[in-house]
Parts: structure tokens; sequence; C-alpha cells
């Protein structure tokens, strides 16, 4: 059965106060844990928005951030709780229907505010009330009725109690005359890495033409992974802009943490890694621990300068950078680099078109009969020393990640030098001159029929 996306879907949009349980509401529709859920109030900050099916019907779901409305308790904080209110504003004019999720056991100020805040969305609000499990709480939800609401829901995200319930609620008078169903086109999904603050969120919006992910100077802003996609050359990309990754002694938050655990697990769906590293602080040991997480998944990496229009450029100048980088990750010779403004946009094509040629390479395949041809060149021009192993068979079992086997008579004594010696010769000479391989030296008497199951 071929996959299918849909367009044109009407949009649910969950709001409420911190901490009335939204992203767990979510998750549970979607069916898996996309938004990062945790007792402290304000975790959400990002807008995620998934397409899923609900009774059959294609939606798209927005989780928002916690809406508040009284000031924090730091200028910081404070700004940052006016950019998620700004996002949920946003989102709430685009909705096609709002869920406001209260909270049965707490009912407070913000609340109230909330609610008379929405009347002007009063026609495309449903309520339900949360946190209700085994009928707890529900005659303290009634009071919700004041305030006009035509019906009121009784939930648990948590449990999942009368979730069925809610989501017919939810469909009813929904318009689905306008959606498209389309086959998915293959995309190229890029992930945004990074420290904190070097303009990751300020590229993914850029690249995709929205607000979507929070921009500030506070770092570690950005706490989920915001996806997002865009057309460029005819061909559709899916972006991924995630949580900065600091070193383990300044994670001190566990929302801190599951950010970070969340921005590495992205990788595990990435067919080019963006490392974004801001100009004017420059490379860390941590840079390197980033790009160890991706090179371990075989995925292209592309280095990418940010804020290049906040220096003075004059000739030479991109090449010291180029060559402090190529010192510091000396194994990573093939990894393109290149120097953008993400606020601006100076640079972003070239990016772009490295990334097309990296994902070119990245789902290319060589022929067999090719590979032993090559095989035989690079052993007479470098033979094996001392007679300790020879190579017997040649095979690339994979594209994304390309990943090739080796079979030998002794693979114990091959060393990680020679290894390194095939790797850049598969490299230069077979057209994965921006990529890294997997290349993995097996036993010759393993059975062929063996090959493509073990080196899946």
């Amino acid at each position: 059965m071929e996959k299918k996306q849909y367009k044109n879907a009407p949009l649910i949009v969950i709001a409420g106060r911190p901490n009335v349980g939204k992203s767990t509401l979510f998750n549970r529709l979607i069916g898996k844990r996309r938004s990062i859920t945790d007792p402290t109030s304000g975790v959400t900050r990002d807008v995620i928005e998934e397409t899923v099916l609900l009774n059959g019907k294609p939606v798209r779901l927005m989780d928002t951030g916690g809406f508040k409305l009284t000031p924090a308790k730091t200028k910081s904080e404070d700004d940052l709780t006016k950019l998620t209110v700004e996002k949920t504003l946003e989102a709430l004019e685009r909705a096609d229907r709002i869920l406001l999720l209260l909270d049965a056991t707490l009912y407070t100020a913000e609340d109230d505010e909330f609610l008379q805040f929405l009347r002007k969305y009063w026609d495309k609000i449903l309520v339900a009330v949360n946190k209700t499990e085994g009928g707890r709480g529900e005659a303290e939800g009634y009071n919700y009725l004041q305030y006009g609401v035509r019906s009121i829901t009784f939930i648990s995200a948590e449990h999942g109690d009368n979730i069925e319930k809610l989501v017919a609620t939810l469909l009813e008078g929904l318009d689905f005359s306008h959606v498209e169903e389309v086959e998915i086109q293959d995309k190229i999904r890029i992930s945004i890495v990074g420290k904190p603050n070097t303009g990751k969120s300020t590229l993914s919006n850029f690249l995709t033409g929205t607000s979507a992910s929070i921009v500030s100077t506070v770092a570690g802003t950005t706490r989920d992974v915001v996806a997002g996609e865009f057309t460029y050359k005819g061909k559709v990309f899916s972006l991924q802009d995630t949580a900065g990754i600091r070193k383990k002694s300044k994670v001190n938050e566990d929302i801190e943490y599951y950010s970070v655990v969340r921005a590495i697990k992205s990788l595990d769906t990435a067919d080019v890694v963006l490392h974004l590293i801001d100009v004017e602080s420059g490379l860390t040991e941590q840079d390197k621990k980033i790009c160890v997480q991706a090179v371990n998944r075989g995925l292209p990496i592309i280095f990418v300068i940010n804020k290049w229009d906040t220096i003075e450029v004059e000739k030479g100048t991109f090449k010291e950078y180029e060559k402090n980088i190529k010192i510091m990750f000396g194994k990573m010779e093939y990894a393109p680099i290149c120097a953008i403004s993400a606020l601006n946009g100076t640079g972003v094509h070239n990016m772009l078109n490295i990334v097309l040629q990296a994902f070119k390479q990245y789902t290319t395949r060589v022929e067999t009969s090719a590979l032993n041809l090559a095989l035989k060149d690079w052993l007479a021009a470098y033979p094996p020393p001392g007679n300790k192993f020879t190579f017997k068979y040649f095979v690339q079992v994979g594209v994304r990640p390309v990943k090739f086997l080796l079979f030998s008579n002794k693979p114990q004594n091959v060393s990680s030098l020679y290894i390194r010696y095939l790797q850049n010769r598969v490299r230069k000479d077979l057209g994965f001159s921006l990529i890294p391989i997997i290349l993995e030296i097996r036993a010759s008497r393993e059975r062929a029929e063996n090959i493509f199951t073990k080196g899946r």
C-alpha cells in the first residue's frame, strides 16, 4: 500500500495555560511522543504540528506553548513568554478548530483571563477538562459552564479516558471537502544542529519562509524539534530545527536534557546535517561531540559558518576559518564548509547546492563489478603491508547511509590505517567526495547469501 499525505487538512489547535496537559494530549492523539512533556510549568515553547488521521479523517494537529499573561520573574524569561504567546496567537488565528484544554484539579485567574480573551474565537472553540480520570474533579469542572461554553468533555490525556468521545466532538462539523490526498514525495531530510545561539532557528525560519521557530538571544530557547518543509530546485526538503547541544555540565534542567536527547535522536531520521558554527565564538570540543554523533550514523555533514555578515571579511578570511575547521576535524577533510548569514540569506543558495550534491552522493549505488575492478587498482597502488591479509570480494550493501562490505581472509589483521586508505579511495574515485562512508571488513569464509542480511 502506497503511503499518502494530505493537503489542506483542517487545523486543530490545542491551547491552554501552562501545565494543563496539552503536550500529553497531543502525543496521545498522534500516537507517539512528539512533544516534550514534563511536570514543570512552561515546558513547551515551540509550536509543533503533525498531520494525523483521527477516526479516518486527516487533520493537522498543533500543540502550542502555554498561554501566560502574568510577567515572568526575569526579563529574559518574560521575553520568551511573550514570544511563546505570539506563536500561540498566530496559531489561533489560523485554526479551524480550537481545543481549549482546562485543568480539573486547579482553577486559576489565568484561566479566567484566557477564557475572556478567547471570546472572539468562540464559534470555533471546544472545551475539554483534563485530569478527570475516574470521574474526579468533574463537579468542579462544570463551573466552566458559567463562561457560556457550549459543552464540556471530561478527559484524562494521561490515562486515555474519554479520548474517543473527544475526537468525535473535534471532528463534528469540520469541512473536509478541500482535502487532497497526494503521494508522498521523497524528501531530503535536513537536521540543523550546533551549540545554543548559533542561529539554527533563524536559518530554519529563513528556509521555510515562516516564523515557526522562536528566535531569541537567550541560549536554549528551542526545546522541541521544530519541523518544516520548503522546496528548492524542484526538490522537497524536510527540515528539523533542533535544540542547541551543550556540555553535560551545562545541562542542568530535566527539560533541557530531554531537548538534547531529542536533538540527537533527530539524526536518526536525517539525510544531511547542517552543523552551524557562530563566526565569532568559533569551535569547541563540544562541536566535535556533535559531529561524532552524526559520523557514527554515516551522515553527510556540512559545516556552516553563520553570522558571516557580522565580521570584517578580507581576502583570505574564509580560508583561515576553513583551515581551523579542518585542523579541529582532521578526519573529516571531506566535509564541505560554507559561510552564510541566516538573517539576510547571504550564502544560503550556495549552502543548498552543496546539500543537493551531498544528498546525491548519499543515495548513489556502485555496481559490484566496478567496485572490485577499482579494488584491484587500489591494492596495486598500495599493497597490504607484509602480506598479512588479502581481500576477496567488495560489495555495496546500502545507501542512506552509504555502506560497503569488504571480505578478507584475515579481517583481524586489517589495520585502521589501511581501512582509512580504502575509505579515502572510495570517496575520491567513486564519487563520494563529500560524505562519510561505512566500510566493514568481514571474514571471506562467510557465505554470499549472508551478505545482505548481516550487512544491513
